[in-house]
Order: structure tokens, then C-alpha cells, then sequence
């Protein structure tokens, strides 16, 4: 007897969640160690460090593929609300990061900035879309 249709669309989301969960992890220590580990191992090591940084971005090839199987997991509304908090941060971060550049050209921004504020910007954005739009599709 087969599973009904929600059940199986409900392993396969879980599996993809699990998925991409591991894969996040994975960037994410990847990330720490291409960015943290010349500090333990020194800057006499660039190969290593090399190593690290390609490993981050194989790493990082593997969770876009693995979001890319999480999406076609949900279903339409959560897919929806995904895409649409997507949306939202990358327009947030296109005109937030074009923006301090052109006021950075201009002379206006009397400190830097760090790089990393605005993927940070994009994470917070994307959370709070995501969650607007989870009540609001409710």
C-alpha cells in the first residue's frame, strides 16, 4: 500500500531540510576555517590557506545545490514565501551595498565598513521577510 501524498511530501521536505542543514554546517566551518585558520597555522602557509578557501567554496557549490533541492521540496506557499524573503534581501543588499558605495566614491562615510555587514544585513532581512510572510500567509 502506498504512503498517502502528504507523507511523502513531508519526508522528502524533511530530507531536504536535513540536507541543507548538514550542507550550511559544513559552509559555514569552512567559511571559519579558510577565515580563522591562518591565524593558527600562519601566514608562511598560503597553500594551505589556498586549500582552505577552495574547499569553502566546493563546500559552498554543495549548498546551493543542496537549497536548490530544498526548494523544490516545499510546496507551492512555502515555496512562495522563500522566494519572495529572498527577493527581498537581494534587493535589500543590492541597494543598500550600491548605495555605500556611491556615498563611500562621494567622500559622505567617514568610517569603513566591514564586508560582512552586508551579507549580516541580507541574513536579517531575509529572516524577518520570512517570517512576515509566514504570518501573513497563515
Amino acid at each position: 500500500m502506498d504512503a498517502p501524498q502528504d507523507a511523502v511530501s513531508y519526508r522528502a521536505e524533511t530530507r531536504a531540510t536535513g540536507g541543507l542543514v548538514a550542507w550550511t554546517l559544513a559552509w559555514t566551518a569552512t567559511l571559519a576555517l579558510a577565515r580563522f585558520g591562518p591565524g593558527f597555522w600562519g601566514d608562511l602557509h598560503p597553500v594551505v590557506t589556498w586549500a582552505a578557501v577552495v574547499a569553502n567554496l566546493v563546500v559552498g557549490v554543495g549548498w546551493i545545490v543542496a537549497f536548490t533541492r530544498f526548494l523544490r521540496a516545499l510546496d507551492d506557499l512555502q515555496r512562495k514565501i522563500v522566494q519572495d524573503a529572498l527577493a527581498i534581501a537581494l534587493g535589500a543588499g543590492w541597494v543598500v551595498g550600491f548605495g555605500y558605495v556611491v556615498a563611500d566614491a562621494a567622500g559622505l562615510v567617514p568610517v569603513e565598513v566591514e564586508v560582512a555587514a552586508l551579507p549580516a544585513l541580507m541574513g536579517v532581512v531575509f529572516l524577518a521577510a520570512f517570517v512576515i510572510g509566514k504570518i501573513r500567509y497563515r
